[in-house]
């Protein structure tokens, strides 16, 4: 039976003979409008069933034949994003203080350094992150493994979030009131720790399996619940 092809980032789809492909476009963020010109030429020339707006803000291009696969990422220009396997997905990224008058803190900013340092990261399982602005929290930090969502007096960290599966869970807060500097540096610490517990299980329910408070205290945090 026809599989996932991990090496093009292409995702077999119902019909067992065609893929989606998801190009990486780093908070979904273009500025190049040529872009979105060759992902329609690609698309129509290849015959792509359709472009989708997926919630990790890419385009999927779903419906290509296996045989086109190379030829379409070769025109495409761009990298694959992290849409399957066992690494960080996505880092969904609002538009923060660059275009949203109500955000309080840079989500483009810090959500992009997280992108160009995490994304793909191999991790003992699926792992996503997102970066909200204000406490409207459009990245749905809140169910993300690691969110951050911004306040006035910096950022909120969140853990454990996720909505997969049957019981959905919503993250932990872990720290409040960090600078960039230090939202970055504690993300650091719970990536390395969740590298190193090495449990093919999402991060919330880790959490959840050792406690909430040992889970902080082996990151050297005091509970705030």
């Amino acid at each position: 039976m026809a599989q996932d092809l991990l090496d093009k980032g292409a995702i077999i789809q119902r019909d067992k003979t065609t893929y989606a492909i998801a190009p990486h476009v780093p908070g979904g963020i273009i500025t190049d409008f040529n872009m979105l010109r060759r992902i329609a030429d690609v698309a129509e020339k290849y015959g792509a069933q359709a472009v989708k707006l997926t919630s990790a803000e890419r385009f999927a291009l779903v419906g290509l034949r296996p045989e086109d696969l190379d030829e379409v990422w070769k025109e495409l220009g761009l990298s694959p994003g992290a849409a399957i396997g066992l690494c960080v997905r996505s880092v969904k990224i609002c538009p923060g203080t660059t275009f949203c008058r109500l955000a309080v803190q840079d989500a483009v900013g810090v959500g992009l350094k997280l992108d160009g340092k995490y994304h793909g990261k191999i991790l003992p399982y699926k792992f996503k992150m997102g970066v909200s602005g204000c406490p409207n929290n459009c990245s749905e930090s809140s169910i993300k493994d690691l969110g951050l969502v911004g306040m006035q007096s910096g950022w909120r960290v969140l853990a454990g979030g996720f909505v997969s599966g049957l019981k959905p869970r919503l993250a932990d807060v872990i720290a409040t009131g960090l600078n960039d500097e230090q939202a970055m540096d504690l993300i650091d610490r719970v990536v390395g720790w969740f590298a190193q517990a090495g449990k093919s299980k999402r991060l919330g329910k880790v959490i959840d399996e050792i406690g909430y408070e040992k889970f902080m205290d082996e990151l050297g945090l005091k509970p705030l619940s």
